[in-house]
């Protein structure tokens, strides 16, 4: 940030009176301007015992399969976001359960936000940013192939949770990855 979105003079970095971080500021009107994570949110449908993938038309991670999710907008809750973003990418319709896993990403300022969905209907496509969407059994999800961490992560528990029959809430730290060339999320 250069520029002060409220009055457009330069913004400057220091800690504010009364703060302990660095943040951008404006002198000339005082405005503090505050960076915080960005939400991602999503689902994870299922069909029986099949679980609704995408595959990613765009970067990052373009060809690679994920559960449908994206950035959570102003103005909508977490559980709206989740719906919205089931629909933007795989055109499918679902009821929301339990929240299932919250990931904080902290190396790329994010948290990640996943529900237990159920599938109302087999009407489900593609969305703009989706090259396919299908079906998988545990046994044929392309696990070399999953496009995120937070993704990897959150089926591996889904399906460790099934075997169990009984579903929790999971928390967890994604840590940025060894410098093995290995991607962020």
């Amino acid at each position: 940030m250069n520029f002060c979105s409220n009055c457009g003079a330069a913004i400057v970095v220091r800690v504010p009176d009364g703060d302990t971080l660095p943040r951008h500021v404006c002198d000339a009107c005082d405005t503090i301007h505050y960076r915080n994570p960005l939400v991602v949110v999503g689902s994870i449908p299922v069909w029986e015992d099949q679980v609704l993938l995408c595959k990613r038309a765009i970067e990052p991670r373009l060809g690679k399969w994920t559960l449908p999710a994206g950035f959570m907008e102003l103005g909508e809750s977490v559980a709206q976001g989740a719906i919205r973003e089931t629909e933007e990418e795989a055109r499918a319709r679902v009821s929301l359960e339990d929240v299932f896993t919250m990931l904080s990403v902290p190396h790329v300022n994010q948290v990640h936000i996943f529900y237990r969905a159920q599938l109302l209907d087999l009407n489900f496509g593609p969305g703009s940013e989706t090259l396919e969407v299908a079906l998988f059994t545990e046994g044929r999800i392309p696990w070399q192939e999953i496009a995120f961490r937070t993704v990897l992560t959150t089926l591996t528990h889904f399906y460790a949770d099934r075997r169990r029959g009984a579903y929790s809430m999971h928390t967890e730290d994604i840590l940025a990855p060894k410098s093995t060339g290995g991607y962020k999320r």
